[in-house]
């Protein structure tokens, strides 16, 4: 068990499928001490107005929480309209996005039930200079923060 104090939230910079330097985040997990250690991650996101986060697929499930603002959450083909108070179940494997449909940051915060987790991009957010690249598949180490790149996803 562990706590983890409220830290700075960074640009969303660095993904070559996901770059929205309007957005920012924060990841924590447990910072481990004693013989257990929680295999959860949270991670917290202030979405820039009009910013969205491509379809993608996670190997694990998700849950995530709208703290504030307004979006269309597209889970499996099927768009619905968002709000604060409400809370967004995705279960591992299954196609989803987010639109950011508000005039103001869209403040989530989802938890995982890993410290790693599989993203497997099928949109991009392009980073400057990779618009041609096709959408990769990336294990991202919320511990660590090191994300490693397991090639083109299976689209």
């Amino acid at each position: 068990m562990g706590i983890v104090r409220h830290g700075p939230l960074e640009p969303m910079i660095g993904d070559v499928d996901d770059h929205r330097p309007n957005t920012t985040w924060r990841v924590a997990v447990d910072p481990g001490t004693g013989d257990r250690v929680a295999e959860l991650s949270f991670l917290e996101e202030r979405c820039a107005a009009g910013d969205r986060i491509p379809l993608h697929r996670h190997d694990v499930d998700e849950v995530v929480i709208i703290l504030d603002g307004f979006a269309d959450y597209t889970l499996d083909g099927t768009v619905t309209s968002v709000e604060k108070g409400d809370v967004v179940f995705i279960p591992a494997g299954k196609d989803h996005a987010t639109l950011n449909t508000g005039p103001n940051v869209l403040h989530v915060h989802a938890i995982f039930p890993a410290r790693k987790v599989l993203m497997e991009m099928l949109e991009r957010n392009p980073a400057p200079g990779t618009e041609d690249a096709p959408p990769m598949t990336t294990r991202y180490d919320f511990a660590t923060g090191e994300f490693e790149v397991l090639g083109p996803s299976r689209l």
